[in-house]
């Protein structure tokens, strides 16, 4: 966190008026955004409509999945079409804001984007909100006037909604930012934007990091799954292309005869806080790093008379068959490894494990089937949604050792991954200590609480 003792203050200070906000810079005001600019919505789509002209159009997850918060030539827009006369009205210029008005959660809502360049034929979408400047303002300094914890966090005190988070236009008109002279603009932008440079440095360093030590979490567990923990026992070829040469002594069988038995899962109706209440596990409650499941607040739900076959123990694979994306096609699976009673959701397969297989093995398995793409061959998708071919999948051809040899695999690769995890933990709390360092440098600077 910037201190007093790693940077200086300004010379003299004044009341801001705002107890939140506390003193500020002699010299430095506090304003309200429409006093030095306005805002519009645009109320264009995502869509093509053949005879309209195509433009390029800035849109929500310009602003949301873009750290840098600057939109430029440089970044490919999606593509739509527009009446002629609308482009004029919802144009972009060099110096513009666009604003989230809405999102899921309050943490995310009110981050805005800086248009740093000309961007030609370009409007914003209906998803987000325009602010252009009637009053000068350094460019630079235009990209953290709200991108700060003290302009955030009334964005977030203010959002109305239940399942989104929403903001209007009287709302974004109404907030308040801290305004130094032009001079210091330019400095705190010049300031930041090195520093913050240097801290997104480390930051992309350690989750390059963390990428590598995942491919080696799984090097490690498919190594271990496919050939065995002795490096020398002998080899025969498998047949399979992915999978190459097996331990001469592993037998091999299709996938389905892994288990006693599998199960849909069922979803119930709300939590009733009665004796059929029973946590249901879903698919967010998936750790795919440790292959089992992991949840600070599991979801209740209300199943009378639910089957003894729906209820989960420590021989119980749960299987990801609908759901996934591009990025995570569906198909993970994880053991069930808590105490409590518990079934799954309607999205997931119960697969219970023969009792000549050890489950965890079992679990490494299917992660290293999903990782070589074998799950991705039994995928349909009919609609947005992505489904498993249960019946194409269980018929992929396995090999395994004897029960005995699986529980060493297991108990090595557990022990090996659990290792990898707590690294990967420690990365992720440093990079998290880093972006808080980071938003922290952002707001004491843009509020004059340190000297640039």
């Amino acid at each position: 966190m910037p201190t007093a003792t790693k940077y200086e203050s300004y010379p003299k200070y004044k009341p801001s008026g705002i107890d939140w906000l506390g003193r500020i810079p002699d010299g430095w005001n506090v304003e309200y955004m429409k006093n030095f600019g306005r805002f519009e919505s645009s109320g264009i789509d995502k869509k093509i409509i053949e005879g309209e002209p195509l433009i390029q159009m800035v849109n929500y997850t310009d602003i949301y999945g873009n750290e840098s918060r600057v939109v430029d030539s440089n970044r490919e827009l999606m593509t739509v079409s527009c009446p002629a006369w609308k482009v004029s009205e919802a144009n972009l210029i060099k110096g513009d804001l666009v604003f989230t008005p809405s999102s899921e959660t309050i943490e995310d809502i009110g981050l805005s984007a800086l248009i740093s360049g000309d961007l030609k034929n370009t409007v914003f979408s209906y998803h987000v909100i325009r602010f252009r400047f009637s009053e000068k303002l350094d460019h630079g300094f235009k990209k953290y006037l709200c991108n700060n914890n003290f302009v955030l966090q009334q964005f977030s005190s203010i959002a109305k909604g239940t399942t989104r988070q929403i903001l209007d236009r009287n709302d974004f008109k109404n907030i308040i930012v801290v305004i130094p002279p032009i001079e210091p603009q330019k400095q705190i932008a010049d300031f930041l934007d090195r520093e913050t440079a240097k801290i997104d440095g480390v930051v992309a360093k350690k989750q390059k990091l963390i990428g590598l030590l995942k491919e080696k979490r799984q090097a490690l567990i498919t190594q271990a799954v496919t050939k065995g923990l002795n490096p020398k026992v002998k080899m025969k070829p498998s047949g399979i292309d992915w999978l190459g040469d097996i331990p001469t002594g592993w037998k091999s069988k299709p996938l389905k005869f892994l288990f006693s038995y599998q199960t849909g899962g069922i979803w119930g109706d709300e939590e009733r806080q009665d004796d059929n209440d029973i946590i249901c596990v879903r698919v967010a409650d998936f750790d795919f790093m440790k292959v089992i499941i992991y949840s600070n607040e599991y979801t209740i739900r209300n199943i009378p008379e639910i089957k003894k076959s729906l209820i989960l123990d420590e021989k119980s694979i749960l299987l990801e068959k609908s759901g996934g994306g591009d990025q995570s096609p569906v198909g993970r699976a994880v053991r069930y490894t808590e105490k409590e009673k518990a079934t799954c959701s309607n999205f997931i397969q119960k697969l219970q494990v023969d009792s000549q297989f050890d489950s965890e093995f079992v679990a490494y398995l299917l992660s290293t089937l999903y990782f070589f793409g074998v799950t991705k061959k039994a995928i349909k998708q009919t609609t947005g949604i992505q489904n498993l071919d249960l019946s194409y999948f269980f018929h992929t051809p396995v090999y395994y050792p004897q029960i005995k040899e699986q529980k060493e695999i297991a108990d090595y690769i557990q022990k090996e991954v659990s290792k990898i995890v707590e690294t990967i933990k420690k990365i992720e709390s440093q990079i998290e200590n880093l972006k808080e360092y980071r938003s922290s440098l952002i707001y004491h600077a843009v509020t004059g609480k340190i000297k640039i």
